[in-house]
């Protein structure tokens, strides 16, 4: 099962539907191309709820129909300190920090350094991968795709966080549990995502 967001909206690739009360539904047949027989529907969707296309194999539909996007990959993670989760804001919203991999990088050390370029703390420890999303952008006027490898990570140090302002990060911060909500209301669906199997 591949579930990739587009536009903040959920493309599921799978076998099997499990969301058949709430999605629209293909079968891999009908999708020759995601530009001609899925976006044109997002219009009509307000509510951006789940496209679900049904397929034998979920890996190669997925290469097929991402084929003509550059491939990048990124790690990132939420960071605990004492009962308390770190976020940024960028671009207005708020966002869980990561960044691009580069060459050759692993991505556990890839998730740490990001954390520690964009919120000046100094090495947070890694706990366990929680999940990897997916999601599409433009760069430079190219289709992305955009792989992700978010993790837990927990920081005892005594560091105030500061944002690393050249990446149009805003705010840096540690956000206590019941402040999350306004965390979960001005945010991306795939960081929604993030933020379920963090705190499942």
């Amino acid at each position: 099962m591949y579930k990739v967001f587009v536009e903040n909206r959920p493309i599921i690739l799978c076998k099997i539907n499990n969301y058949a009360y709430d999605c629209r539904l293909f079968f891999e047949s009908d999708v020759k191309s995601l530009e001609k027989d899925i976006y044109p529907f997002f219009s009509e969707d307000k509510e951006k709820r789940p496209y679900v296309i049904i397929c034998e194999d979920a890996a190669s539909t997925f290469k097929r129909l991402f084929k003509n996007h550059d491939w990048i990959e990124a790690a990132g993670g939420i960071v605990e300190q004492a009962g308390r989760y770190l976020f940024i804001k960028r671009h207005g919203k708020w966002d869980i920090p990561k960044g691009k991999l580069d060459k050759g990088e692993d991505p556990a050390a890839g998730c740490v350094r990001e954390i520690e370029e964009e919120c000046g703390i100094t090495a947070p420890v890694i706990d366990r991968l929680v999940l990897e999303t997916y999601h599409t952008y433009r760069y430079k006027e190219t289709p992305t795709i955009k792989k992700t490898y978010w993790y837990a990570l927990t920081y005892e140090g005594n560091e105030v966080p500061f944002p690393q302002e050249e990446e149009g990060i805003t705010k840096a911060k540690f956000v206590k549990t019941e402040k999350l909500d306004k965390i979960r209301i001005n945010t991306y669906a795939s960081i929604l995502e993030v933020m379920d199997a963090y705190f499942k």
